[in-house]
């Protein structure tokens, strides 16, 4: 398994795709900078604004830049035949698609943390005494959004890992996420009541609330699960989307 890992993190270094993903990402901190810094000039015309945090605003560029390189971690080897020398070195594609997913929950989670950490002092640091709304709580309250969002970016990032394998397309598996992430929530609008709310819950982009126990998950209503339930649901997004990337890896010649 080692070896597996080994070679896993050498490609993801290798590939040029990478770093194209994580520079992509690593603009939410240059878009939290600027954004505190125009809600700032506005505090000071207005006495006080009301404003998202940028490390909760900009948190859907983060999702789907990483979401990317989960994708692109298993395409880019169909796209090229290196699919083939992987599953010859590694016969064992249970072992191979273990590795990937490791080495790319791994390297999306350092990432997204350190992005949005990053993003938080910075616009912390940038927003002063201004009365912006997002900069009145403390680091330690705002810390379980913070590592729920970072967890949901690695979490994206294997769906993106997953739905690759399956589609073999990085097109197909990357407008699959998207539509994860930006299309049916807002399907599910038009549900009727109670259950617009119900399903909302269990969506990506509600989770992160949930999970780290936040007053705007409130908005959900009669659908709004505790933490752990909605850390449980976030969890099976990958797993299945991981099992099913396996089960067509086995049944289907490379």
């Amino acid at each position: 398994m080692r070896a597996a890992l080994s070679s896993e993190w050498l490609k993801l270094r290798s590939l040029r795709s990478t770093y194209q993903a994580l520079g992509t990402a690593g603009l939410t901190m240059v878009l939290g900078a600027a954004w505190t810094l125009y809600v700032s000039s506005l505090a000071d015309e207005r006495g006080s604004v009301r404003a998202a945090p940028p490390e909760v605003g900009f948190l859907p560029l983060l999702q789907i830049s990483l979401a990317v390189l989960g994708v692109l971690a298993i395409t880019s080897e169909y796209a090229t035949g290196m699919i083939r020398t992987s599953v010859t070195v590694v016969p064992d594609r249970a072992r191979l698609l273990l590795a990937k997913a490791v080495i790319v929950g791994l390297t999306t989670l350092a990432a997204a943390e350190t992005i949005q950490l990053v993003t938080y002092a910075t616009s912390r640091l940038i927003a002063g005494g201004h009365p912006l709304g997002f900069n009145d709580t403390s680091l330690g309250d705002d810390l379980p959004m913070l590592l729920a969002s970072g967890l949901s970016v690695a979490a994206l990032a294997l769906v993106g890992l997953g739905l690759g394998t399956v589609a073999r397309s990085t097109a197909g598996a990357t407008g699959a996420v998207v539509a994860l992430l930006f299309v049916l929530p807002g399907l599910v609008t038009y549900l009727p009541a109670p259950w617009n709310t119900r399903v909302a819950s269990l969506l990506l982009p509600s989770l992160v609330p949930q999970i780290a126990g936040d007053r705007l998950s409130t908005r959900l209503g009669d659908g709004v699960l505790p933490p752990w339930a909605a850390l449980a649901v976030l969890l099976a997004y990958p797993v299945a989307a991981l099992v099913a990337g396996f089960l067509f890896l086995r049944r289907r010649d490379v």
